[in-house]
């Protein structure tokens, strides 16, 4: 029972209140509740969007033919370990590189506190965000965005709902990473989310699905950057052959499938019995495996290339946008064993990628068939030399065109 009590604590803790507050939710629709959870989003600001009538505020936005543009970034308080946050902090550098002069405000619903003091010093001290000039502010509805904003990036769904409703005349962008209305079951919160990309906002999206998706669905502006992979993290170090093999095993993040992972290395277990499985992404000591594994928990950046260095075959089970780990697994040599779908093979359609019909059996088969390749140390090395030219400068460079288009009308 012990995991379970800590288990929203380390949530919480590691993951900023967004994650905290989205399982909390996920899990109250399971039972009857006396008192209503809080939402991601304020039910005030929900309410007051009317997203079939386009605000005055939206109508004539600003444009900027030359120069840096003055941009606000609305997002939920950072984590720890939260990927999406440091994804995005390496595009508010990009942004700054470029000239453009970039305030981050944090939104949030409930009245948890929060200490920028300490968020500051989080992102300060974690090789995985990058340093940033922006200065890092509360929103508050109130007051809205400076005057002299020219840009508005919502980041996340519920941010959406402040950039809507704020004053300002600057030009509305919404910086997508993932389909959210999936990370909840059929509801207030997936409808709410759903409704975000029907805003009339300009999309900048992780990968090309979300970019097809949401201008294919919702009728929405979009441009899209390319996956990449930090190759100062991740590089071949071990050019033998490789004996254990990786699982990206996140309980907490129902998109990940960890269940349906276990189910797989299951298998993997009875046909290789004297692999080592090594699982990484949170700490699963709670959990009753029915194999033998190393728990690795939560590792810093610094620390996976060398797990992954021991690795041939990486399971990653990815069922909304596609995760950033194939590509660094493969710059570490390591053949990434996904689930098939367009949601993956339209981010990346490496060859080096183990795509596989999403079945327990067949995942497991792959990954064996994976570990004894007779070329498995060559085609470690072709691997990681496919991605060589994958770069984030190039991602970042996407993004900036895309942005710097639309701002001039």
């Amino acid at each position: 029972m012990a995991h379970k009590m800590m288990r929203p604590f380390r949530v919480l803790r590691d993951e900023g209140p967004r994650e905290f507050a989205a399982r909390v939710l996920a899990k109250a629709h399971a039972r009857v509740a006396r008192h209503r959870p809080a939402m991601l989003v304020d039910l005030g600001d929900a309410s007051r969007v009317d997203w079939t009538v386009r605000p005055p505020a939206m109508e004539d936005p600003i444009s900027v033919a030359e120069g840096p543009v003055e941009i606000a970034w609305i997002m939920s308080p950072p984590g720890d370990g939260s990927g999406g946050h440091q994804n995005l902090f390496r595009f508010i550098r990009f942004a700054e590189l470029a000239g453009h002069r970039c305030r981050i405000y944090l939104y949030r619903s409930s009245e948890m506190p929060v200490s920028i003091a300490d968020i500051k010093a989080m992102v300060t001290s974690r090789s995985a965000y990058a340093d940033v000039d922006a200065e890092i502010v509360m929103y508050d509805a109130s007051t809205g965005v400076l005057p002299t904003t020219q840009a508005i990036f919502a980041t996340g769904w519920e941010t959406a709902y402040p950039a809507y409703l704020d004053p300002s005349r600057a030009r509305r962008f919404y910086f997508v990473q993932d389909f959210e209305p999936s990370f909840y079951p059929l509801g207030t919160e997936s409808m709410l989310a759903e409704n975000t990309y029907r805003f009339g906002f300009h999309g900048i999206t992780a990968g090309g699905w979300l970019s097809a998706k949401l201008h294919d669905e919702y009728a929405m502006t979009t441009d899209h950057f390319d996956f990449a992979v930090d190759k100062t993290h991740y590089s071949v170090t071990n050019r033998e052959r490789r004996s254990e093999v990786f699982f990206y095993a996140r309980p907490v993040t129902a998109r990940r499938a960890f269940e349906f992972g276990v189910l797989t290395l299951s298998e993997f277990a009875k046909l290789k019995p004297d692999v080592t499985i090594n699982l990484a992404g949170w700490d699963v000591s709670g959990w009753e495996l029915p194999f033998a594994y190393r728990n690795l928990a939560t590792l810093d950046i610094t620390e996976l290339n060398d797990v992954y260095n021991r690795c041939a075959a990486g399971l990653v089970m990815s069922l909304s946008n596609m995760s950033l780990l194939p590509l660094e697994l493969m710059s570490s040599g390591v053949a990434p064993v996904v689930n098939d779908g367009p949601n993956n093979r339209l981010v990346s359609d490496n060859p080096f990628i183990e795509y596989v019909k999403p079945s327990p059996a067949a995942m497991a088969r792959r990954m064996v068939e994976v570990l004894d390749r007779p070329d498995a140390v060559e085609r470690s090395i072709a691997m990681a030399a496919s991605v060589e030219n994958v770069n984030w400068e190039d991602s970042g460079a996407q993004f900036l065109s895309a942005f710097e288009r639309a701002m001039r009308g």
